[in-house]
């Protein structure tokens, strides 16, 4: 009988370790987003549509940012496993200066998107209600992208506490907010603002969680740099660094989520049950993706520590490649419980998250879709995770591009469109994409680590 090793053993309970908190964050900040579809989700089909459609516009976008600023996650890593703490804490602090540049060209990008778009595949009350809904919503943008700076510096020193705490908070903010928001409280004189209510309480949650996740960055700092933090610590050419290596990143998410918003949009053309439908499947989906997105940054974090750390040394490649290995194990077999749920319980999850009774039944046969391709969404997640912990950006983007583009939506559109499946066909497409994806970054990430790998 295969018996791990003792080294296999450590590095298992230390991922673990890590991990626990960032995937509690991740349901967390998922269970955001899930409040609010449960509470536009009782509007009618139109809202819960509009408000689908323009989530799935504010997250692509907004993933361009994020995409970028993971670029902090190996080299911060990279550093505190080098024992430079210093840089680590300048690294930090660019990242913080590159976030807040990112957003107001990011807000403009999604306004024009907003107002040509949606016309494409909706009606146009449907378009104006999405239009509505993206404007209120683009006030969690900023707070967002400083959450994600902080979150890596966070996360590379296993500090995680002021993350689990914001997100909680967040939580306990945003459930009466947005009821009372969307449905409006008439003894006070609050009006009902439907759409535009749900946005902005996630903009007031976003606001609360990232004022107490960054709460211990200054003491942090300054340990790491040995005095408090000046201005002249953000430089144009650490800001370079991580722009340089997270500029395929950011392409790369936004290329995934291209997919499915590519999908969202064609959903959209056959009508308001069947994009509601989407809508709601493709929010519980997302949800259990979060635990493997959890599971992917703490093996970021530990494949790219085990780098710097003797960085180049066959010893580093080693202990990168066990965190590495696995790290995607434990995401794939994570994924398998959200497999199971959505294959066992369809009806039950749809119901949970909206009354429409037509939307439920819709939404049935994307769960059992979702149920086949959880395996590989954890997989290609975390190996995804593996490669950004060794400083491999560029291959991942070019993998992405080739098993979504080349492969998941040209089958998906061949499915619905010419074998008859609608809807569903498109996300088998989608299951065929993802799958693609997971193969080529798990041969890319046994191939890289096969050799010594150098800091990023």
């Amino acid at each position: 009988m295969f018996a791990p090793s003792a080294a296999a053993r450590t590095e298992t309970r230390a991922l673990l370790r890590e991990a626990r908190p960032l995937v509690l964050t991740n349901l967390g900040n998922m269970t955001l987003g899930l409040v609010d579809v449960a509470v536009v989700g009782r509007l009618g089909e139109r809202e819960i549509a509009a408000a689908g459609l323009g989530n799935t516009l504010f997250f692509n976008i907004a993933l361009f940012g994020a995409g970028v600023l993971f670029a902090l996650d190996p080299l911060i890593a990279q550093a505190l496993g080098a024992r430079e703490g210093h840089h680590a804490a300048k690294h930090a602090l660019s990242g913080v200066a590159l976030a807040l540049l990112l957003a107001l060209p990011l807000a403009l990008l999604m306004l024009v998107v907003a107002e040509w778009v949606p016309p494409v595949s909706v009606d146009a009350p449907t378009a104006a209600a999405t239009f509505e809904f993206v404007i209120a919503r683009m006030s969690s943008l900023l707070p967002f992208l400083l959450t994600l700076a902080v979150r890596g510096y966070l996360q590379a020193h296993g500090k995680s506490r002021s993350l689990m705490l914001g997100v909680l908070v967040a939580n306990v903010i945003n459930l009466p907010a947005a009821i009372a928001l969307v449905h409006g409280v008439p003894a006070i004189g609050l009006p009902a603002l439907g759409l535009t209510g749900a946005g902005l309480a996630s903009g007031i949650a976003s606001v609360v969680q990232f004022a107490i996740t960054a709460a211990p960055l200054p003491r942090m700092l300054a340990e790491d740099l040995g005095r408090a933090p000046t201005w002249a610590d953000i430089d144009r050419a650490r800001m370079g660094k991580v722009m340089r290596l997270g500029m395929p990143l950011g392409l790369q998410i936004t290329l995934e989520a291209g997919s499915f918003w590519f999908v969202t949009l064609v959903i959209g053309t056959f009508g308001n049950t069947a994009l509601a439908a989407h809508h709601i499947a493709l929010t519980a989906v997302s949800t259990t993706f979060q635990v493997a997105l959890g599971i992917g940054g703490a093996t970021a974090v530990r494949v790219g520590r085990a780098i710097g750390h003797e960085t180049g040394s066959e010893s580093s490649r080693v202990r990168a490649r066990r965190a590495g290995l696995l790290g995607i194990g434990i995401g794939a077999g994570s994924m398998a419980l959200g497999a199971l749920v959505f294959a066992l319980f369809p009806e039950a999850i749809g119901r949970a998250m909206t009354s429409q009774p037509d939307v439920v039944a819709a939404a049935i046969p994307f769960f059992l879709v979702a149920a086949c391709f959880q395996l590989s969404d954890g997989t290609q997640t975390v190996a995804q995770a593996a490669l950004r912990g060794a400083g491999d950006t560029t291959w991942p983007l070019i993998l992405n591009f080739g098993g979504h583009y080349l492969i998941g939506i040209p089958v998906g559109w061949l499915l619905a469109r010419t074998m008859g499946l609608g809807p569903v066909g498109l996300w088998w497409g989608l299951s065929a994409g993802l799958t693609a994806v997971a193969l080529l970054l798990l041969l890319r990430f046994a191939r890289l680590s096969s050799r010594p790998i150098v800091r990023a």
